[in-house]
Parts: structure tokens; sequence; C-alpha cells
């Protein structure tokens, strides 16, 4: 994250000067033009994304000629929120593999990873999971694996992952290329070669595009590989943009808005005009609230700026809008983890689970009677090396497991997707600090089992709720397990997150407790000052324990630090119970109905 400047103070000329700029660009006609703004330092002309020019609905060029699909939408969100001059250039896979060596192309906006390719480029956090499948004529047979298609006539795009992939493997004379999937496609279905390998969904894509109806996937999954942006290694500046504008698109759910435009669905949709209506409306209502508000503005300023001038100097307006800023900065840096690292890798494999589950249901289904027959014309047999009847009792039960673990996973999921959710209107409401200290520890269950064999969880009984925000509160207890996590010098090291209520304060109280290296005395006062750091040079921006100083001192509550050099490091957050909290009433969570 680049740090923030601080601002100079304005003289009245430069002032009217920007006054006067406002003015004419809010008379002057619009005009489409590419989202530019800062760009990254070093660079003076437009960064060139490169892609692929037929592998939809990733990357194409449309009936226009015009760079479309998934990856483009993707490319442009990035630029717009990070402020960048981005020009397309989209052409043969393994061109654009070598435009980017040859530093005509500074980033492809989709390139599966592998670790022969970490030789040649960087990669951001992948953005999807691609799955990738055997198609064939719907006279040749199915296959199970990469293996079964040794001695077979195989077609795939030059320079692709599966291209890597079965050169490795030591695939040879049976290898044909193309230019793009669809040709590999259209070279299968007039009976050139046998089999194509292919991403899944670009080769569902152009099957139904291209009407290549003698065409079948004859293996669902023979590969499912990371897919993200690369640059050419070294230019560890660019992927740090990208990354961390995918974070931000990602946390304001515009991601998930283009994820389901593309992928969501291949089957196309009546067009739902109340929908449409809704949300142009959604829309163009604020942007003329703003023009609207903006006119006012520029009215009044222009009648006060004698009396304001001095007021200039007040820089509190800025300081509202920077601490917005750190709470969405430090957010999107633990969701850099959390969602980058898990939600993007789940989501796509067990959506496949829960898909196909009940397909099997039914199968298992429909072949019990056959079965059956089968049992009592020959007598006992075996299934997968189970006898038949103990088989026909328990694979039922089995896929139903099954789905129940996938369902677990998409909870999971969905907790990360909880706590990524804006939080804007910062409504008050009465918390259970155990809920959310709870919330947290699954969050991070990943990284604490990475840090520390000794996790402990010690959540008093009984606590009165807070007043304030779970998922505020959830952001703060994050931010103090990744730092002791982050203390830890080896995993023999404990920590501990444990709650109480002080009766003394009238206060909840939540500790999280660590045995790493502690904090130099010299750094105490400063632990809560924006930008304060002692890992810098491990990628630390300073803005975590900053952040959540502010989050709890809105809440009215205090973040208490207390360090050993050495011995580890105790954060103590404390909130004041809620007025009510000391009435008679139900224990926090419980329905009052059901209590004796």
């Amino acid at each position: 994250m680049p740090s923030i400047q601080p601002t100079q103070r304005p003289s009245l000329t430069a002032l009217a000067a920007c006054l006067l700029l406002a003015a004419l660009a809010l008379l002057a006609p619009a005009r489409p033009c590419p989202a530019q703004s800062r760009e990254i330092p070093g660079v003076s002309r437009p960064i060139v994304i490169g892609g692929d020019r037929d592998y939809p609905p990733y990357e194409f060029l449309d009936k226009n000629g015009q760079p479309a699909g998934y990856n483009v939408d993707l490319s442009r969100a990035i630029a717009e929120v990070m402020g960048l001059t981005v020009e397309f250039r989209l052409g043969a896979w393994a061109e654009m593999r070598a435009a980017l060596a040859r530093g005509e192309v500074d980033i492809l906006e989709g390139m599966s990873y592998s670790e022969e390719r970490l030789q040649e480029v960087e990669f951001t956090p992948p953005h999807t999971t691609v799955v990738h499948s055997v198609f064939a004529r719907k006279d040749l047979p199915p296959v199970s694996s990469l293996e079964d298609l040794r001695g077979r006539n195989i077609v795939m795009h030059r320079g692709g992952i599966m291209h890597d992939t079965l050169a490795g493997m030591g695939f040879t004379d049976e290898l044909h290329f193309s230019d793009t999937p669809a040709d590999a496609l259209r070279m299968v279905a007039s009976g050139h070669c046998d089999y194509a390998v292919t991403a899944m969904l670009p080769g569902l894509y152009i099957i139904r595009e291209n009407k290549l109806d003698n065409l079948y996937v004859a293996a669902n999954s023979v590969a499912t590989v990371r897919y993200g942006y690369a640059v050419k290694k070294g230019n560890t500046a660019l992927k740090e943009r990208f990354s961390e504008g995918l974070a931000i698109i990602d946390k304001t759910g515009k991601y998930e808005q283009i994820r389901q435009k593309w992928l969501g669905v291949l089957e196309a949709r009546p067009v739902q005009w109340e929908a449409v209506l809704y949300y142009v409306g959604a829309v163009v209502a604020p942007l003329v609230l703003l023009l609207g508000a903006t006119v006012l503005w520029s009215h009044s300023l222009r009648r006060k700026v004698a009396e304001r001038t001095r007021s200039l100097t007040n820089a509190l307006d800025q300081l509202g809008r920077n601490q917005q800023q750190l709470v969405q900065a430090d957010k999107m840096a633990a969701l850099g983890i959390l969602v980058s690292g898990v939600a993007h890798e789940i989501n796509n494999p067990n959506g496949l689970i829960l898909l196909n589950i009940p397909i099997l249901r039914k199968v298992q289904a429909d072949t019990a009677r056959i079965l059956d027959e089968h049992l009592a014309r020959h007598g006992e047999f075996r299934l997968g090396g189970i006898p038949y009847e103990r088989m026909r009792r328990e694979l039922p039960a089995m896929l139903e497991e099954m789905f129940d673990g996938a369902q677990r996973i998409k909870r999971i999921v969905n907790d990360l997707k909880d706590f990524a959710r804006s939080d804007e209107a910062r409504a008050r409401e009465p918390v259970d600090v155990n809920q959310a200290a709870g919330k947290a520890a699954r969050l991070l269950d990943r990284a604490i089992r990475q840090a520390t064999d000794r996790f402990s969880l010690d959540l008093g009984q009984g606590l009165p709720p807070v007043l304030g925000n779970a998922q505020r509160i959830e952001q703060v207890v994050v931010n103090l397990l990744l730092n002791a996590c982050q203390a830890l010098p080896d995993r023999t090291r404990a920590v501990t997150l444990a709650t109480r209520y002080n009766r003394d304060s009238d206060c909840v109280e939540l500790t999280v407790r660590d045995e790493g290296v502690g904090i130099a005395p010299e750094h105490m006062p400063h632990l809560t000052d924006p930008f304060f750091t002692t890992k810098r040079a491990q990628g630390g921006t300073g803005l975590g324990l900053s952040v959540s100083a502010g989050i709890v001192k809105d809440m009215g509550g205090v973040l208490e630090f207390q360090s050993s050099p050495g011995h580890g490091t105790a954060a103590t957050l404390s909130l004041p119970a809620a007025q009510q909290a000391s009435q008679p009433g139900p224990a926090p969570g419980v329905p009052e109905e059901q209590l004796p």
C-alpha cells in the first residue's frame, strides 16, 4: 500500500485555479475515454495488457473486434479503482507470451500458474480457478485421465498450460497445435484429431456458440490450475498494483458482479427490465444528487471564501476521509490473505461437487433396481471390493456425507464473505463478543495452525453484550491475532485468545496473548501511530493497530498493550457493557421462551 503524503496548505491562487478547472470540467461535454489518472511511478505511457484473442468467456475479440470477456472487465475495473491508463492487446496466446518476454506487453491478464513459469514471470494472487477437460467427438470413447490419451491424436492451443503439462509428461508425436482453443475444437469436430484438451468453460462456450453438436466432454476434470495476472520477472511494482486493485474490487463486490456476468451461467437469460430500471435508478439518482450538491457547494463557496480562508487549514474533514481509507485499506490487507488465498481456490471445485452429487444420487437410485435384479439372478457380487448388499445400504449415506461436507465448505466461504462486507452505516447494536471472537478465530484457522501448535480459546461464560458493530470488532480481533502469529519465532510458542467480564469497570475484556519476541520499550508509545511499523521490510504498512485503535475508540472502548521483550505481548480490548445488560433478562444468545 503506498504511503499517504501530508498535504500542503493551499494558497488562494491555487484554490481559485482548482475551482476554475472544476467549473470547466462540469461544463465540458462528456466524451468516452479509458480510465486514467495517476500512473505507476516511472511509467509515462499506458500499461499494455495482453491476452488471448479467442479464449471465451475469459478474453476474446467480440464481433466488432473489441476486447471483451471476464478478464477484460476485471482489468478495466482494476484500472478504474487504481487510476491507471491501460491499453488492451489481444492475439494468439503463444505470441502474447513472447511479447511479454520481449517487453512489448506489460502484463498478461490471464495466465495459469505453474512452478516452471515462475522462472519467467511473477503472478498476482489468482482471481480464478480454471478446470481443464478433454473434449472428443461422440463416436469416440470417454477417458479418465491424461494418461489415457497416449497413442491418440491430441490437439491444444500452442503455449497453453496443457501444452506445458503434456510436454512435461513425455507426449511428443501425439501432440498437434492450434492458435486458439476454438481452432482445436474445430479440428476434432472435423475429424483431423481425436481429442482436444482445453479449459472447460471456454470449451463449452465455443461448442455452444459455434454449434459443434458432434462434440462432448470426454473427461470432466483432468487438471485444475490457478489463473491470474502475470508480469515479466522483476516487474514487482506493476504486479503489486494489480494485486492491490484485485483486492479492492473483491472487497467492493465488483469482482463478484463480473464473475456472475461471465462465469455464473452459460445459458442466455431474458432481460429483466424491472431489474434494469432498478439498477439504472440506483446509479443515476446518486449522480444527480452529487451533481446538485456540487453546484450548491460551489455557489456557497464563492460567497463565503473570504470568511472561510482560515478554516481551510483545518484538516478535520480530510482526517475523516483518511480514517475511512485506513479502515478499508486494513480490511483489504487482511482480506488479501483470507479471501484471495481461500475463497477463490474453493468456490469453483466445491461448486462442481455440489452440482454433481445430486446427479450421482439419481444415478444410484436408477441403478439400484437393475443391480437388485442381478443379485436375485446371479447371487452375491462386489462393487468396489465391497459386497453389494452392504454397498446398497451404505452408498446413499456416503453420498449424503459428501454433500454435507461440501455444504460445510460453502458455509466457511460465506463466513469470509460476511467478514468482507462493507459496514459504512456503522449502525450500533448489541454484539456478543464471544461470537465475534470465535468467528475471527475460524477465519484465521489456517494462519493460526501454520504459526503455532499451541493455540487456545478461553471464552468467558455469561458475558453481557456490548454496543457496537460485529464486523468491526471481528476486524480488530483478526488484526490482533495476525500480529500475535507473526510475532512467534517458532511453532512451539503459544497464542491465547480469552474473554471475561470485569465487574469493577463494567466492561467486557478480550485479550490476545502471545509468547513471541515482544516489543521494544521505545516502540510501545508508537504502536497505534499511523504508518508506524517494525515490519516494513516484510511488507507491513503500519495501518493495522492504528485502524484498530480508531475502531475501539469509536465504540467507547480502550485498546492497551503490555509486553516483555523476548517473552511475549498481551493486547487487551475493553468495551463497555450495554446498559440493558445489567437489567434482569435472558442470557445472551438464548431466546426468552427457551429459559426455564
